[in-house]
């Protein structure tokens, strides 16, 4: 799927060295697009806002 328009972000867990690193774009509309910043062209994953938001959820949990 092509994002176009997109306007990448590195997550604020993203490791400071260059790798390791996750983008978000999450300005267009109906879509979330995630991919790796070491390889920013191969197909972003993409995501419903809603199950965006679940699955950032479950990341903000505390654990058990």
């Amino acid at each position: 799927m092509e994002l176009n328009g997109a306007r990448w972000r590195k997550s604020s867990r993203s490791s400071g060295n260059g790798g390791a690193c996750v983008e978000v774009a999450d300005n267009l509309p109906g879509v979330i697009g995630v991919r790796d910043s070491k390889d920013p062209t191969a197909p972003p994953l993409t995501f419903a806002p809603t199950a965006w938001r679940a699955f950032i959820a479950q990341l903000t949990r505390p654990a058990a």
